[in-house]
């Protein structure tokens, strides 16, 4: 089935043919077949490059990375109806310099999935969106110490790698991440048992299901998740990485609302950031007890762009700030933009280029991270920056 949903919470068709397209004019040799002109630009489209790499993370630690599968039993999963709620999380963390293994960007089916869903299948090789290559290493030694945690949830539909170039930046600057898939959110997550789980949720919000619904649901997989990784006999093995007295969320779109509706419920969350996500689960009239809490949008997402950020701007009664990047777009936060560069074909519409999105977005997560979990002051967060001049502060 193809799904068609609203900017804010998924990427659109044009927007991921756009990231992908070129792929199958150097992968395949057939860029007539996809409507490209051959004859005439046969240099150009040899000249693309068919291996994608994301960009490297430039904290001082290596960074290692495992996978979990988690079954919270005492709760029925809310798209199937039936069996428990199941979550794939992968852990990156500090780790030791020269240990490890390669790991892999999505499996061939995931990415099947995700092509299909866009039309594309037949036209885009599956492999070269699989082995995008990324800098974790598998199974890699952790590096001594403790780190604070943070929770990764990506946009409605997407798989939780679309985040990968956050993470692994995080990581590297010495925190633990757990980045999240909710099962039957994305069109494609693989699960144990050669299962792969598709976008349930998807086919119920197209039916008229509230979004709110997905943002509370996450709101509790967060919590069980907390539970799992920090409680008596926690499900990682190097759960000791992690302190507990600092915890903090962010999200892409969907789940950066998730970000927000977490906080509201689990006080162990003591910071937030939405990354351009419409906040389906309103902050609680009473705020936040004082926590930490960030908006970073698009360049449409200012005072008036996002009726849900100007609704809930005066409930958010802790730090706060309120940023967005100029000739930016829904899915500069995520992965994407930095693959379309590499490929030569960006998105007309969002002209920020994809290593400065990157950049920026690491940048302001980890500047609101370091400041507030790690107690570092950082003037980035106090207002325009010649070191960042896209970013626009707004004080409604």
């Amino acid at each position: 089935m193809n799904r068609r949903r609203t900017a804010t919470t998924t990427v659109t068709a044009a927007a991921l043919a756009a990231l992908l397209l070129p792929l199958s004019l150097t992968a395949t040799g057939t860029a007539a077949a996809a409507g490209a002109p051959s004859a005439g630009a046969p240099a150009a489209a040899e000249s693309r490059r068919t291996a994608l790499e994301l960009p490297r993370p430039t904290g001082r630690f290596p960074v290692g990375q495992e996978t979990l599968h988690l079954v919270d039993r005492g709760r029925t999963d809310p798209w199937a109806g039936s069996g428990p709620r199941e979550l794939m999380v992968t852990m990156r963390y500090p780790a030791q310099r020269g240990t490890g293994g390669p790991v892999r960007y999505l499996t061939r089916e995931e990415a099947r999935l995700l092509l299909a869903d866009r039309e594309l299948d037949g036209v885009i090789p599956v492999e070269t969106l699989a082995g995008t290559a990324a800098h974790s290493r598998s199974q890699a030694r952790p590096a001594a110490g403790r780190y604070p945690l943070i929770v990764l949830s990506p946009g409605f539909s997407v798989h939780r790698s679309t985040l990968t170039s956050l993470a692994e930046e995080l990581a590297s600057r010495g925190y633990v991440v757990a980045s999240v898939d909710h099962a039957y959110e994305s069109v494609g997550t693989a699960f144990p048992g050669g299962r792969v789980l598709e976008c349930l949720a998807c086919e119920k919000t197209e039916a008229g299901t509230p979004m709110r619904e997905v943002s509370d649901n996450r709101a509790r997989d967060v919590s069980f998740l907390l539970d799992r990784l920090t409680g008596r006999h926690p499900a990682w093995r190097h759960a000791g990485l992690i302190d507990t007295s600092r915890i903090a969320m962010a999200g892409h779109s969907i789940g950066g609302a998730s970000a927000l509706a977490a906080m509201a419920v689990d006080p162990r969350v003591r910071a937030g950031i939405n990354m351009d996500g419409g906040l389906a689960t309103p902050a609680p009239v009473t705020g936040l007890g004082g926590r930490p809490f960030m908006l970073l949008g698009a360049q449409d997402g200012g005072p008036g762009g996002n009726p849900s950020w100007d609704r809930d701007w005066p409930r958010l009664d802790g730090w706060k700030r309120w940023i967005t990047f100029a000739d930016s777009g829904h899915f500069t936060f995520s992965d994407f933009p930095a693959l379309a560069e590499q490929l030569g074909l960006p998105d007309p519409e969002v002209p920020l280029p994809g290593a400065r999105s990157v950049e920026l977005t690491r940048r302001y997560v980890a500047a609101f991270f370091d400041q507030h979990l790690k107690g570092k002051p950082q003037p980035l967060l106090d207002g325009p920056s010649p070191e960042a001049p896209e970013a626009r502060f707004h004080t409604p």
